[in-house]
């Protein structure tokens, strides 16, 4: 199971996630509590290099604030509404993880991102819509997940990764470690889980 926390604004959230050998740490650049700058992001992210991919987060960007972003905080991949991809120029060498906030989609990118239609909002997403599209390609399933239901999210999706932001946080913006080692522990439990029922039938 692909895991990735997002919103990250504290070396020690950051530390916590790596502690828990998560695949990616997300750092936003878009309106919110959990907004950071360029050199803020390259700071949190240090100990994170070769480690865990390096996530700049975006929503309807310009060419001049990725640019910023590109050159101050330099992410490994980049993620951003399908849209916006397709109009920014990016360099060959940035990955790429498509945000897509509908169950229409008709050409899938090999991965991406499903989420509700506002990021960061602790509102859960269709996951009926999800499951269908999780049949086609590579899914990482945000949008209000938790520790609480992110089991459930996990069996009726069946994605290949989870994203979480709000559901991790003590207070809006302010990740709790606990939450954190919470959340991974279920999505993992979870994740075997569908994985055994799957290799018994």
């Amino acid at each position: 199971m692909w895991i990735k926390i997002c919103g990250l604004t504290s070396a020690e959230a950051v530390a916590a996630a790596l502690a828990l050998s998560v695949d990616a740490v997300g750092f936003v650049f878009a309106e919110s509590v959990r907004r950071v700058s360029p050199a803020q992001a390259r700071a949190l992210a240090q100990p994170a290099r070769g480690r865990a991919r390096c996530v700049a987060v975006m929503r309807h960007p310009s060419q001049a604030l990725l640019d910023e972003v590109l050159e101050g905080f330099g992410p490994d991949m980049l993620q951003a509404d399908v849209e916006d991809l397709a109009r920014l120029a990016l360099p060959a060498r940035l990955e790429r993880l498509p945000v897509v906030r509908g169950g229409t989609a008709a050409a899938l990118p090999a991965r991406i991102l499903f989420e509700g239609a506002v990021s960061g909002s602790g509102r859960v997403a269709d996951w009926d819509a999800a499951a269908l599209l999780a049949r086609r390609t590579e899914l990482v399933l945000a949008g209000g997940l938790n520790a609480g239901n992110v089991a459930t999210a996990i069996g009726a999706v069946h994605p290949f990764g989870v994203d979480v932001s709000s559901g991790v946080e003590a207070a809006p913006g302010v990740k709790s470690p606990a939450a954190i080692a919470d959340f991974v522990s279920q999505a993992r439990a979870a994740a075997r889980a569908v994985a055994s029922h799957e290799v018994v039938q």
